[in-house]
């Protein structure tokens, strides 16, 4: 919502990169035309909560404290919009009386050493009766949970916590878990002294560690916003440090002269300029919204990558994010491309900035008017693998794959098997026909193996014994309708389904005299896996934790081996989409 915020302070604007302005402007052009059409106008705010157990009484002067706090945040988010180009579009806050922001202070039901980090939902629930006797459906509205689970000492300086400190949410709804303590006040950001002790980062000042956690509070209420991770590229670089990358460690870094401070991408600042929150509309908040992308094209241009296609969609689109996402961090690295679609729906998008060495994944998020984006958070249909080389070429050969087979799979899922051997047949990607050809076989090849064949894959022999840990065995495909056994961007052409906990035998009787192959977890899947390869009982092989995007190679002889044994093992996250994968394991003579 543009906002005339009273005693509103704008720094100095930091560096904006060329062409954000046309890209804001030509986004709010379409976002203001949609919404002149039926306006429905309404001002959303925040809700604010400070939760305590009940064997501690709330912070001294919360009430004075975090109105200050929140102020300072919605006066960055105010300035990062308008050195965007969308105005002062920003938070809103809800006040009891003027200059005292509106607090829900509730008591828990336990004492202090009941709760911890993993209490979030915990203590969001214990909130929930006092927030509906308030009018508040959580379900509906953003809130902001401030834990009094920190522990400050005064004279000695140091600090602790054991508070949630995590938010997730969209354009309808979220919830942002913070923590709460006395010396936590924007008042201090400038200051170099104090020395404290932090438990969790050290030796610093009193400044830097109101800016990791006051920073911490604005990091954390942009994802309860809808906002992903993401870090800054180096043409942004000048501006500082993205907010929803490390930028929560150096929001107000500037102010001790310790830095460029943080800044919001125009990646994020597009997203929410379609929140009720910045947008004061709630036009079709409601209504279910669809997308799709026609005419995809994904190409190396040099070292970048360029995405271009066709967005149809109801409602209408306004922007398209991309999201470039490496390999390992999370998605803390992944770097951001923005793209405003013409009147027919078309456009295009580049990015140079991918770390060379490594696999990733490409998601796109189309943006709608009325604040949707079809998902949560970064989740989205539109997601490709992609790869660089060690000189910083883009590979997308699995992304070529994966589009020439994509026909093939909607006839296989609709049982259309004539149409999918014709589309097999007119493949000209050898990799994609040899996986077509498997795919078709649907495990037909399994039986004897001829003494003269020197190399094959495991997947040929039928194992003694099979057990996994969700659904069905599966050889060579994933169950359900995404059968591609893709993993680390890339795509095997055979493979071992292999949910944990997953047990598979195969009888060898020393006819062979090498295995080699990798593991994996499959694409899009979250969980974290360990792999052993045991012989006659006895260990061979044994992985180190595998987590989505990782692969690790193996190469065993197995000359004196009669009986093998592929292990699959939950880790400390427990089993769920533990989607293990035997990837390309081989025998050879």
């Amino acid at each position: 919502m543009r906002l005339c915020l009273l005693a509103l302070s704008i720094a100095t604007l930091t560096a904006q990169v060329p062409g954000e302005a046309k890209k804001a402007a030509q986004a709010i052009k379409i976002l203001d035309g949609w919404n002149a059409i039926a306006p429905k106008k309404e001002t959303r705010s925040l809700h604010f909560v400070l939760w305590t157990p009940n064997d501690r009484k709330p912070p001294a002067n919360y009430e004075a404290r975090l109105t200050r706090m929140m102020e300072h945040i919605q006066r960055f988010y105010a300035k990062e919009m308008e050195r965007l180009g969308f105005g002062l579009r920003t938070i809103n806050l809800p006040y009891s009386e003027p200059g005292k922001l509106k607090i829900h202070l509730i008591e828990g039901n336990h004492p202090t050493s009941h709760y911890g980090r993993p209490s979030g939902n915990e203590i969001r629930k214990e909130c929930l009766p006092a927030l509906n006797k308030a009018g508040i459906d959580a379900e509906k509205e953003t809130i902001v949970l401030f834990c009094n689970l920190a522990t400050w000492d005064e004279e000695k300086l140091i600090f602790k916590h054991n508070s949630p400190y995590y938010a997730g949410g969209n354009f309808q709804r979220g919830t942002a878990w913070q923590l709460d303590s006395p010396e936590l006040d924007p008042k201090n950001i400038p200051l170099k002294k104090p020395m404290i002790q932090d438990g969790e980062y050290g030796r610093i000042s009193l400044g830097k560690h109101n800016s990791i956690f006051i920073g911490g509070v604005c990091h954390e209420l942009g994802h309860a916003l809808g906002l992903p991770h993401c870090r800054e590229r180096p043409d942004e670089a000048a501006s500082g440090t993205a907010l929803m990358g490390s930028g929560n460690r150096s929001y107000g870094d500037e102010l001790r002269g310790e830095g460029k401070g943080s800044f919001l991408t125009l990646a994020h600042a597009l997203r929410l300029a379609s929140h009720p929150q910045f947008s004061g509309s709630t036009k079709e908040f409601n209504s279910p919204s669809s997308a799709e992308i026609k005419e995809l094209s994904i190409s190396a241009e040099g070292k970048a990558i360029e995405v271009s296609g066709s967005i149809v969609a109801n409602p209408p689109v306004y922007a398209v994010v991309a999201y470039f996402d490496p390999e390992g961090g999370s998605d803390y690295n992944a770097t951001t491309a923005t793209a405003i679609p013409d009147t027919n729906g078309n456009f295009t998008l580049t990015c140079d900035a991918l770390p060379a060495g490594k696999s990733g994944e490409l998601r796109l998020i189309p943006l709608h008017v009325n604040g949707s984006t079809n998902g949560w958070m970064s989740q989205t249909k539109f997601k490709y693998p992609y790869a660089v080389s060690k000189d910083g070429t883009p590979d997308l050969s699995t992304f070529q794959i994966k589009k020439s087979l994509a026909p093939l799979i909607e006839a296989l899922n609709a049982k259309r098997i004539d149409e999918a051997r014709r589309i097999s047949s007119a493949l000209k990607n050898p990799r994609a026909a040899k996986i077509a050809s498997i795919l078709l076989s649907r495990n037909d090849a399994k039986g004897p193996i001829s003494q003269s064949t020197q190399l094959v894959a495991l997947t040929r022999l039928t194992p003694t014994s099979e057990i996994v840990g969700w659904g069905r065995p599966s050889y060579d495909n994933l169950p359900g309708p995404a059968p591609l056994l893709e993993s680390g961007s890339k795509i095997f052409a055979t493979g071992i389904y292999a949910h944990a906990p997953s047990l598979h035998r195969y009888k060898l009787n020393k006819k062979w005299s090498k295995l080699e192959g990798s593991v994996g977890l499959a694409a899009g899947k979250s969980g974290s896996v360990r792999f052993e390869i045991k012989g006659d009982g006895k260990p061979l092989w044994k992985s180190p934790v595998i987590k989505e995007g990782q692969l690790k190679n193996f190469s065993l002889n197995i000359k004196t081996i009669m009986s093998l044994e592929l292990i699959t093992e939950t880790t400390s996250d427990g089993a769920a989409s533990d989607w293990g994968l035997w990837l390309e394991p081989t025998l050879k003579r």
